[in-house]
């Protein structure tokens, strides 16, 4: 039973990576309207790339291997510029559009199906070893630009607005706009989604 069990277990590993590499594909290409196509996002997305890596080096963090993590995760900003510490906690169907110069600290934690455009940091604002990045819940989006810093929640759907620096929580659903930040919820009986596109900062 155990010589049978061993290569039951490596499909069940490589059936979840192809199928969460699957899900990454397909929110990309919702995201993207630029690419309909899962081979040429797979190629071409330097998001994706980088989020892939991430996935390694995590798992190579998590179990105390933090130096090939750490070496790993250079490689990766190197190719794609895009820089996650190994030590980030990351959701699924994450998506980084363009990706150049976006910075996710140690201490981050990005829920399911966020969406970052490029110079994004989830940055700290302290010298000591404790959670010093920001939480995002599910569904965030962050503009290009913006600044996201210290141990702050934005709670699920909310949108930070490009070129803002956010240093205070953000509610759910809320929009963040502005240096300092500001925070507005959409008014009430209109789709939250709808409100974005009254927002000119929200898109770059």
């Amino acid at each position: 039973m155990a010589l049978l069990s061993a290569p039951t277990k490596i499909a069940g590993a490589v059936s979840r990576l192809a199928g969460g590499i699957r899900e990454d594909l397909d929110a990309a290409i919702e995201r993207d309207p630029a690419t309909s196509s899962r081979v040429e996002m797979a190629l071409a997305s330097p998001g994706l790339h980088a989020i892939w890596t991430h996935r390694v080096a995590h798992r190579l963090w998590t179990s105390g291997h933090k130096l090939p993590a750490r070496l790993l995760s250079q490689a990766a900003r190197a190719a794609t510029g895009v820089e996650i510490h190994p030590g980030a906690t990351i959701g699924r169907r994450f998506f980084i559009d363009h990706g150049m110069g976006v910075v996710i600290g140690e201490t981050a934690e990005v829920g399911d199906d966020v969406m970052l455009y490029h110079g994004v940091t989830l940055g700290g604002r302290s010298m000591e070893p404790v959670k010093r990045h920001p939480t995002l819940g599910d569904g965030v989006t962050v503009g290009a630009g913006a600044k996201v810093l210290g141990n702050i929640v934005l709670g699920h759907g909310a949108q930070v607005g490009a070129n803002a620096v956010v240093t205070k929580d953000v509610p759910s659903m809320a929009v963040a706009t502005g240096i300092p930040a500001k925070i507005r919820m959409p008014e009430a009986g209109i789709d939250p989604q709808q409100a974005l596109y009254d927002e000119p900062a929200l898109w770059i």
